[in-house]
């Protein structure tokens, strides 16, 4: 089994990061290996929430599809796969001030066939460097999207907590 859990502080409000990372149809533009992120319904997940997710990981295509199986509002949420690769985890965003906050992602992934489970320390390097890129990567989004910019400077949470972007 991998397991791994990885954090950064981000120098942001935590509504602002919870928008992004509660909601799925975000998740391309920050995790660099989903191609595509399909939750129903759509917006800030819920409990019962599903995802149909396609992966490229260490050069291999993965289909996954998941629910959400925990949610305390605005904090956190804990997810499971119901198909493809069998693994769970969690996103936890906590404030730490007003315009600071601790992202965390963790996941633990249960290998299934020999080959990997015989790779297991090699895929948890690589799937350790990816979830770190993955964070710097949201930090920079947080920081840089012009909408949460722009927002951030109205100091309008509730709008950004609602708004729908388009996969990319």
């Amino acid at each position: 089994m991998i397991e791994l859990q990885e954090d950064r502080e981000i120098a942001c409000p935590a509504a602002l990061v919870w928008a992004i990372v509660a909601d799925y149809g975000q998740d391309p533009r920050w995790r660099k290996g989903v191609k595509t992120m399909a939750p129903r319904p759509e917006g800030i997940v819920q409990v019962g929430t599903t995802t149909a997710e396609v992966m490229r990981f260490v050069g291999r295509t993965y289909r996954n599809g998941g629910e959400v199986i925990q949610v305390e509002p605005g904090r956190s949420f804990a997810w499971r796969t119901t198909s493809g690769i069998d693994a769970e985890g969690g996103r936890l965003v906590e404030p730490l001030g007003e315009d600071q906050c601790r992202f965390t992602f963790h996941v633990r992934v249960t290998p299934r066939v020999t080959s990997e489970k015989l790779l297991e320390p090699a895929l948890r390097w690589w799937l350790r460097r990816s979830i770190r890129a993955d964070i710097r990567r949201l930090a920079g989004l947080v920081l840089l999207d012009p909408e949460v910019t722009r927002c951030r400077a109205a100091g309008d949470d509730q709008l950004l907590m609602s708004r729908n972007h388009p996969t990319r």
